[in-house]
């Protein structure tokens, strides 16, 4: 079982870190959920997408909820991400991971924005 602080730590990388850092942490074949008009991603193509973890210069989860089962965690959170050049993203969000050989890999996220 992991520490929920872990997997917690994991999701804030995923938006704060980039696209390399995020690479490293998401299984081969993952699906994305993305709002429009972007959509549904899988394996490398989530890679060359541009707004697939971006790097936000700060980010609050908030209502989170984590269920694990053994080697199996799932994350619903809402968001609220800010970058300088951008108005703050806010989005209810939900990570899917696989603990594989000790190291957990995310295998689905998806996003759905919240109207402001």
């Amino acid at each position: 079982m992991a520490d929920d602080d872990d997997l917690w730590n994991l999701e804030e990388k995923f938006w704060t870190e980039g696209a390399a850092s995020a690479r490293l942490m998401t299984a081969k074949n993952a699906v994305f959920v993305l709002p429009y008009p972007v959509g549904i991603l899988q394996g490398a193509s989530l890679w060359r997408e541009s707004s697939v973890a971006q790097r936000w210069r700060s980010v609050v989860m908030t209502e989170r909820y984590l269920k694990q089962e053994k080697h199996i965690a799932v994350l619903a959170y809402h968001v609220s991400a800010e970058k300088s050049d951008l108005p703050n993203y806010e989005a209810l969000c939900t990570s899917s991971y696989l603990q594989d050989d000790g190291k957990w890999l995310r295998v689905a996220h998806q996003q759905t924005p919240v109207s402001q």
